[in-house]
């Protein structure tokens, strides 16, 4: 006899603004090493949120303890509102999706296999489970090869595969990291339309970026994060000044209106 599990209680859909995820004065430290120094942000529903900084400024951590896979020695994380302590991992599983900076799998699963796995919390409704996996492998473009092994795909290939189950997932709450770094210039502007059309739907999403071109085209807000502190939160074009950035990444850089759009350009400054 199969059992079957009850149907889980899905998150109540949010207005515009409402905070979906916050961190209040977090304190994060590995072997000793303080990493993240009373870091307090908010993510809200409708908002792409961008976390930038040089290596080693926290950007990660931070993201791993709002998906709550970290623990912090001090502060706390709240999803809608309660400590992520309070919820059950399929309940936060319903409410947040998080796609890793590397996707690895140990067995030969196929594409469609992997997106499916998304769908895990929701409680097996074949139909829904159809639908939403095949919605989400067409957002990230990797129909094509649904059935061939997630091992015999390129770098780029993994990582478009690995966000189509967090697409499948259905999770009002995204937690992307670096989700560009292994992919062309095409689908690096792909997922980041991605996050602006989730977002547009009433979703939040918070992304990991490296790219501050990229940050300032399509995040709502950036948090700037300096050696595990927040060093400036804020729309791209109020935040991104040449001072800041370029103290914060020890290297010149230049701000400057987009000729076009009017929207904030940022680049190294280059003597040749």
């Amino acid at each position: 006899m199969r059992l079957l599990r009850s149907r889980p209680a899905l998150p109540s859909p949010a207005e515009p603004g409402d905070v979906l995820a916050e961190a209040e004065d977090l304190h994060v430290q590995f072997g000793g090493r303080k990493v993240l120094h009373g870091v307090s942000v908010s993510v809200r529903a409708g908002e792409v949120l961008a976390l930038v900084g040089p290596n080693g400024a926290g950007k990660s951590t931070l993201l791993g303890a709002l998906a709550a896979d970290l623990t912090p020695v001090a502060g706390v994380v709240r999803i809608n509102g309660r400590p992520v302590g309070e919820w059950s991992a399929r309940e936060l599983a319903l409410r947040r999706a998080v796609l890793p900076q590397a996707a690895v799998l140990s067995f030969p699963f196929s594409v469609e296999d992997v997106v499916r796995m998304g769908r895990a919390p929701h409680g097996g409704d074949a139909g829904e489970d159809e639908v939403a996996v095949a919605e989400a492998m067409a957002q990230a473009e990797v129909t094509g090869f649904a059935l061939r092994p997630f091992s015999a795909l390129s770098g780029g290939e993994r990582a478009r595969v690995a966000l189509a189950r967090v697409l499948a997932q259905r999770a009002p709450l995204l937690l992307l990291d670096e989700p560009t770094a292994a992919l062309d210039l095409r689908h690096q502007e792909l997922v980041l339309r991605l996050c602006r059309e989730r977002a547009r739907a009433g979703d939040a999403v918070v992304v990991v970026l490296h790219d501050l071109a990229l940050a300032a085209a399509y995040a709502h807000r950036v948090a700037i994060l300096r050696a595990g502190r927040v060093a400036a939160d804020g729309p791209p074009d109020v935040v991104f000044t040449e001072e800041l950035l370029s103290d914060v990444y020890d290297q010149a850089v230049e701000v400057f209106p987009h000729p076009r759009t009017g929207a904030v350009v940022v680049t190294p400054h280059r003597t040749a």
